[in-house]
């Protein structure tokens, strides 16, 4: 399998679509799609499977992957363990996607705002005259008019409306695409709009009424987008928000933060990517692990208000000049520096190079007093974790608690130019910044 098509994990019909578009685009390309689906595509696939080739992408030899077509998706964590992929030197990366905000670095990509991921891939199998089958041109309206709420939606676009035409003369059937997007609406997702609605905080915002609500939910609960569209025509605002909070023992508690809006000037997209997710002007999400939701909140109504703190970077954050140590002081120097700066640890810096980090805790490795004079880099960390300048202050938290350090180097062209402490990303979040 040298050339594989993918899409992002929680698969919809819009992704299933593009994915199989993409193996007519792309002669030879084998079809590799995540496990988690959602229900309706489930139905789908467990009554047409006969009729497409699919294969788990978890049964993927990855070393001989040559060339990798992503679509519906600009995400690297959302490709599952083909992220690994990343890693590979030499790949070949194609990206179709009418998403933005996403961190794959394609060699080639075609990306444009449209309603739905497979209104672009039809303008190319029109282009090059493809031959599709009815139970095909099905499977294509299916995903456009999920993904445009059957051109609804105010993402919606002429080409989508052109595509959707296109794919009835090719003799899609109206009748299983209204079977298979029935929503999938059952007791959980009725609990989690009760919650929502019980829970409904409002506000103006430059003109704008919104309303953000957010809930706890238990286990794995599908279509909590249906269930946020359902909460905006219902408190009838402008945009809406739900903050679904997740908690798991075994892990980080995390918070999937999904936004809704038919409003022309507002960019839902837009305003998810500066929370690290992404979407398109109607629409969008992110996941955040280890913040509070009353944060995430702060953060969005910051954002809608073109707030100073939506456009904040590492950059304005960081302390410099960075105070350093070279990899062979001796640990007993290190330790009285310190002491007397009153930190927890310390960058080890060789010509301007970041190659390590020398903190309080790496002196528990210590089992002798003689060892005190031994060079830092025999006791530093040498795979520290770092950060870029661009990064936005809510990143460079969650890596903090994801990585439970104290600490960020900031590094830019592979040079130590700032440094971004915990307590600096406290000054961010509880509003204690200067003006």
């Amino acid at each position: 399998m040298k050339q594989i098509v993918t899409t992002h994990r929680n698969m919809d019909f819009d992704a299933l679509a593009s994915v199989t578009a993409a193996t007519l685009i792309y002669p030879g390309a084998v079809a590799a799609i995540p496990r988690a689906v959602n229900t309706n595509v489930r139905s789908f696939l467990s009554m047409h499977k006969d009729l497409f080739n699919y294969f788990d992408r978890r049964e993927i030899a990855i070393d001989r992957v040559e060339r990798l077509i992503v679509t519906d998706t600009d995400t690297w964590h959302r490709l599952g363990p083909l992220a690994r992929l990343k890693e590979k030197k030499g790949l070949d990366i194609a990206v179709w996607d009418h998403h933005y905000g996403g961190d794959i670095e394609a060699q080639w990509i075609c990306q444009e705002p449209t309603g739905a991921t497979i209104t672009l891939m039809i303008r190319e199998l029109k282009a090059e005259k493809k031959v599709i089958t009815p139970i095909q041109a099905t499977l294509f309206l299916t995903g456009l008019y999920e993904d445009t709420g059957c051109l609804s939606f105010s993402s919606s676009t002429a080409e989508d409306a052109y595509a959707a035409g296109w794919l009835l003369d090719h003799k899609a059937d109206l009748s299983i695409v209204g079977k298979f997007l029935r929503p999938a609406y059952g007791e959980k997702q009725r609990d989690v709009l009760y919650k929502m609605l019980s829970k409904a905080q409002q506000a103006t915002v430059n003109g704008y009424s919104l309303s953000i609500s957010s809930v706890e939910i238990s286990g794995h609960v599908e279509n909590l987008a249906l269930v946020v569209r359902m909460y905006k025509d219902i408190v009838n605002v402008d945009a809406a928000f739900g903050l679904f909070v997740s908690k798991d023992k075994k892990r980080e508690d995390r918070c999937i933060a999904i936004g809704r809006s038919d409003h022309d000037d507002l960019d839902i997209g837009s305003l998810m990517k500066s929370l690290g997710g992404g979407g398109h002007p109607g629409a969008g999400s992110a996941m955040l692990r280890g913040v509070k939701s009353e944060t995430v909140a702060t953060m969005i109504l910051d954002l809608m208000a073109g707030n100073r703190h939506s456009s904040v970077q590492i950059s304005d954050l960081m302390s410099f000049p960075v105070l350093s140590v070279p990899p062979t002081m001796a640990m007993e120097e290190a330790a009285k520096i310190l002491r007397e700066r009153g930190c927890t640890g310390l960058p080890v810096v060789e010509d301007d190079r970041l190659v390590g980090v020398i903190s309080r805790r790496d002196f528990k490795k210590i089992r002798k007093e003689s060892q005190l004079q031994s060079p830092v880099k025999a006791f530093m960390s040498r795979k520290p974790i770092t950060i870029e300048p661009g990064k936005s202050p809510i990143q460079a938290a969650r890596t903090m608690i994801r990585h439970d350090v104290g600490r960020l180097p900031v590094v830019e062209n592979d040079k130590i130019i700032g440094i971004i402490t915990r307590s600096d990303a406290m000054l961010f979040f509880y509003d204690l910044l200067p003006d």
